[in-house]
């Protein structure tokens, strides 16, 4: 087993959250898990009493975050790692979304996560040690009709991931972007947000789409456990990846992407080089 650390997780209650806390206690480290309610913090410090240390928390309360992470370092130790899991994903139409919608799912996903890094760096920085894994997806590479929103904060976070993983290496702090596929958690059941249908010219293209989805959640390819399990190799790592992808859906799909790009940058290379003065 490699060294204990401390861990922080946002969102411990279920889904890759809950599979990673587990994971973790499993290997001997202390994890402190976030969660939104009293009887969820309770069941979670039942899980390993002494080494699983659970707090209320909304991650979009900033003022909150920065009170418990320093009562985290002044109770339970110094941080090692922080992983951004708290998120969830939001479904509709961009056109028949409403604005309100998408500042929820950048307040939790996106805000909610740079709240976090911004509460944990000082002390990280500090101690010149420290790593952060942002749970993105394979929705910060690609994208797909009806989730304009996620797919918008998940790009967002990943852009913001990099960056920060560049201004804090100096430091002896690193950022990890993790980009899961498809994995059976309830990120597709009653954790999404669904805006209601609206516009009949979106029918053909999105019904197929809203309905294979409701049919393959709980039955995806990826094993939650399975996941945890490759987080912390990262986090023993001596060299972590910038950008870590799980999953071979991820893998294929973000190929894929990456193919077209360089096909279509290639086709207007012409046009592009042509604007120089």
């Amino acid at each position: 087993m490699s060294s204990t650390k401390t861990i922080l997780v946002t969102g411990v209650s279920s889904g890759l959250g809950r599979a990673f806390a587990e994971q973790a206690l499993a290997a001997g480290h202390r994890v402190i898990g976030t969660v939104r309610a009293e009887p969820a913090r309770a069941a979670f410090e039942a899980l390993a009493p002494g080494a699983a240390y659970g707090r209320i928390l909304d991650v979009t309360d900033s003022d909150a975050i920065a009170r418990v992470v320093a009562g985290i370092e002044a109770d339970v130790g110094a941080l090692d790692v922080l992983v951004n899991n708290a998120g969830y994903g939001h479904e509709g139409i961009m056109e028949e979304s409403p604005l309100s919608e998408m500042r929820r799912q950048f307040d939790v996903n996106v805000f909610g996560a740079v709240a976090m890094m911004k509460a944990v760096l000082p002390y990280m920085r500090q101690r010149r040690r420290g790593h952060i894994l942002n749970i993105t997806s394979m929705g910060g590479f690609i994208t797909m009709p009806g989730i304009a929103y996620y797919c918008g904060s998940k790009f967002a976070l990943e852009g913001i991931s990099e960056t920060l993983g560049k201004e804090v290496r100096p430091l002896g702090i690193a950022v990890t972007a993790v980009a899961p596929g498809s994995f059976r958690t309830d990120w597709a059941g009653r954790s999404m947000v669904r805006t209601p249908r609206s516009i009949a010219d979106y029918d053909a293209l999105f019904a197929p789409i809203r309905q294979a989805r409701e049919a393959k959640s709980g039955k995806q390819l990826g094993d939650p456990a399975k996941a945890a399990r490759a987080m912390l190799a990262a986090i023993d790592s001596d060299h972590p990846p910038a950008h870590l992808l799980l999953g071979s859906d991820a893998l294929d799909l973000v190929r894929g992407k990456l193919a077209a790009l360089a096909d279509e940058i290639s086709a207007w290379e012409t046009i592009s080089r042509s604007t120089d003065g």
